[in-house]
Formats: structure tokens, C-alpha cells, sequence
């Protein structure tokens, strides 16, 4: 299971790695946290009154579409996106959205969504929300209360039977050697990189989220079908946008990887793992 704040989110966070597990046949569930209704048209061919009007129906087609794609079921959790607050001083978030309603109302939703599906290992944000927006901060707040109490039988009674999944995973996507790599490997085959100022803002002083990394998923193979869920969210995804100024077949030959980083995990497995199901006898705890 893989816990996201907004639709797009699960195609650009491990979404190769997602589709790898649905060809071997596993059940791969995405939970969305929110209907994504604050984002911006960020796609230019999208930016039409139609699209602004109905901008939450829009949204969940392309959610739809994309989960099509990657192979997964999908559940919405139901709450009010928060937005990203701009100014200074920040304004309040919105009453009532996601990041600030009482923590125990997500965090019920979700461990009824475990206790349903009763996945064996749960996928979510690092603390730091994968970068800071307020609803990313909260998924990663209730995915950890959700994991710790879901096999809580004095926990949210009427949120179904206990389950105890047995690993939870922070997903770490662009990392400062990743982009290295990225950029490197482009100059090379003597194609322009989008990514030198990007990485020349970054604080060399900063630690690198690679050295937080403890599992690399070889899905190279599905890379494809990463690039299509996202192209699938087009309000929020310009085909013709840095996302995609990699070629495929590149990337395949210098990073053909996702990663992850192990938080808790009730089973033994040795680290560094290339599966996220390492140590887990998956028949012995159907």
C-alpha cells in the first residue's frame, strides 16, 4: 500500500517500482489522501475554463487513468486538499482541509483502509513530506500513526479487524547523486541537462537524502509505465517539462532504480535490500 497526499503524487513517487510488484502479481493499492482540488493548472494545454471549472472531476479522471496504467486499486481517503500557503506571513490554511483537522480523523481512515486491504508493507512520506508542503507532512503523520495502531485492537474499534503490516518504508525520489548522475550522463551523450542550476542552488552542506537509502528496487522495465501515469495527471504534468528531458534507455543504463528507506520492519532482512518484500514469507502471512 502506498499512502499519498494528492492524485499525481503516486506516479512520480515509485510508481515503476508499483508497477514491477502488479506484473509479478501482487495487489498494489494507492490511498489518496485528497482530492488534490488547491493544485494549479501547471500544464499549458490544459489551462482552459473548462478545465478550472471542473477542476476536481478532472482530477479524478486522471487519477483514474492512472491507476489504470500502473495496474493499481485505489482508494480516495476523502479529505479537503490544503494548498500550499505563499506570503509572508503565511496565511492559515484552509478550515477544515487535510493539514489541519483533528490528526485522529485521517489516521482513523487510514487503518480502516489497512485493516481492509491488509497489506504486508506500507509505503509513505519521510518527515520532511518528501518536500514541505502541509498536506505531504500530514500523510506522513497519519501513515505512521496508521501503521502503529492498525494492529491496535483498543484502536479504532469500528475501523475493522486488527492487522499488523510488517515494514514501513519512506520512498526517496530525487537525490542530489541522482540528479548528478542525471545531469552528468546527459552532457556526455552531448545533450543539453535542465538540471545545472538546480543543482547549483543546492546547499552543499546538506546531506544527501541518498544516505538515508537502505533499499534500491531495480524496475528499470516499468519506467514506462511511470511516464505514462504521469503524462495521465496532465493539469498537473507538461509532457514537454524536465520530467521527462531523460531518455529512457539512459536512464535504464545509469540509475534503473527507486528508492526507499526502511523505518520499521517486523520481520529480519538484510540491508542494503533490493525488495521491499525482503524477509517476508508473503504465503506464511496471507
Amino acid at each position: 500500500m502506498a499512502v499519498h497526499a494528492h492524485p499525481d503524487d503516486e506516479s512520480s513517487k515509485g510508481a515503476a517500482t508499483m508497477a514491477r510488484y502488479v506484473a509479478e502479481g501482487h495487489d498494489v493499492r494507492v490511498v489518496t489522501c485528497t482530492g488534490g482540488e488547491a493544485g494549479s493548472v501547471l500544464n499549458s494545454a490544459m489551462d482552459r475554463p473548462e478545465v478550472h471549472a471542473n477542476l476536481t472531476e478532472v482530477r479524478r479522471e486522471e487519477m483514474a487513468r492512472a491507476a489504470k496504467i500502473l495496474g493499481v486499486s485505489h482508494r480516495w481517503l476523502g479529505f479537503i486538499d490544503s494548498g500550499l500557503p505563499e506570503g509572508e506571513p503565511m496565511p492559515p490554511l484552509p478550515e477544515g482541509s487535510f493539514a489541519v483537522v483533528p490528526i485522529e480523523e485521517p489516521t482513523e481512515a487510514l487503518v480502516a483502509e489497512i485493516r481492509e486491504f491488509r497489506p504486508h508493507v506500507v509505503v509513505t512520506y519521510d518527515e520532511n513530506g518528501g518536500y514541505p508542503h502541509p498536506d505531504h507532512i500530514r500523510c506522513h503523520e497519519i501513515s505512521v500513526a496508521a501503521f502503529e495502531a492498525a494492529a491496535d485492537p483498543e484502536r479504532f474499534p469500528d475501523a475493522g479487524e486488527p492487522w499488523q503490516p510488517l515494514k514501513l518504508y519512506y520512498s526517496h525520489g530525487f537525490s542530489r547523486a541522482k540528479i548528478t548522475t542525471f545531469h552528468e550522463g546527459l552532457l556526455a551523450r552531448g545533450l543539453d541537462s535542465p538540471y545545472g542550476e538546480w543543482l547549483g542552488r543546492w546547499d552543499p552542506d546538506k546531506a544527501d537524502v541518498m544516505e538515508r537509502v537502505t533499499t534500491r528496487v531495480e524496475c528499470a522495465d516499468y519506467f514506462e509505465y511511470r511516464d505514462d501515469a504521469l503524462k495521465a495527471h496532465a493539469t498537473q504534468i507538461d509532457p514537454n517539462s524536465r520530467w521527462f528531458a531523460v531518455p529512457l534507455e539512459m536512464q535504464r543504463e545509469v540509475w534503473p532504480t527507486e528508492e526507499y528507506e526502511l523505518v520499521q520492519s517486523f520481520v529480519d532482512s538484510t540491508l542494503p535490500e533490493d525488495d521491499l518484500f525482503a524477509g517476508i514469507d508473503r504465503k506464511a502471512h496471507s
